[in-house]
């Protein structure tokens, strides 16, 4: 399938890196009741970003979850090389995968790289990187991510620098592309994302932080309706 398929408009995905592991599956089940079709998957390295954090035996424990309620796993690669990562997070059940613009030599390539493990694929870009010069390589993505903080660490505060670079982006990038924000966003910023063209808003600490997340899903999509 594709992001046409998945995207019923805008799109809340949760932060999977921001949830509670010891009940991983029950929180992703409780999501999807809630209405949640896709989600976020973060890898970190250790070398493009500090921390180290999920891989494919974790995807591959959760995206059967997923999947049997229709769901999508978008999994954002924050690692040098990202390439050698496509073939197992293909095998283990992911449908979408986002590259660091800094991370790659050649953009366009990496994109045909990942379409050949039959993969969906974006281009994420750090708030340092100009939105113009992304658009300029990455108009045969899937979608394009615009980071509202530094990649790495959940519960960042957002960049209001964020809403600018995406205004730029929307006007650089080829009609129908997505947008998607990753970092900061919440109740207090979607809905001017979404009216600055955002159509994918990635929230971790926004729903995994309290006590009822499917509350705070809510909460997100109502902000946007």
């Amino acid at each position: 399938m594709t992001w046409q398929q998945w995207m019923r408009g805008v799109e809340i995905e949760p932060s999977l890196y921001a949830a509670n592991f010891a009940i991983l599956g029950e929180q992703i089940e409780t999501l999807c009741e809630a209405g949640c079709r896709i989600f976020h998957f973060d890898v970190g390295d250790g070398h493009f970003v500090e921390p180290v954090t999920m891989g494919p035996i974790v995807l591959q424990s959760i995206s059967p979850i997923v999947h049997r309620h229709g769901g999508a796993v978008d999994v954002h690669l924050m690692v040098e090389s990202p390439a050698k990562y496509f073939a197992a997070v293909a095998a283990a059940g992911g449908d979408s995968v986002t590259f660091h613009f800094e991370a790659v030599a050649d953009v366009p390539a990496t994109i045909r790289l990942a379409r050949e493990h039959r993969l969906q694929a974006g281009v994420a870009f750090n708030p340092e990187s100009s939105p113009e010069d992304v658009a300029r390589v990455a108009g045969g993505a899937d979608l394009v991510l615009c980071m509202g903080i530094h990649p790495g660490y959940s519960g960042q505060p957002f960049r209001e620098d964020t809403f600018g670079r995406v205004a730029v982006l929307k006007t650089a990038l080829p009609e129908g592309v997505p947008i998607q924000v990753d970092g900061g966003v919440g109740v207090g910023n979607a809905r001017r994302l979404v009216d600055e063209g955002v159509l994918l808003l990635v929230a971790g600490s926004s729903v995994f932080g309290g006590g009822d997340i499917a509350g705070a899903f809510a909460a997100l999509t109502q902000a946007v309706a």
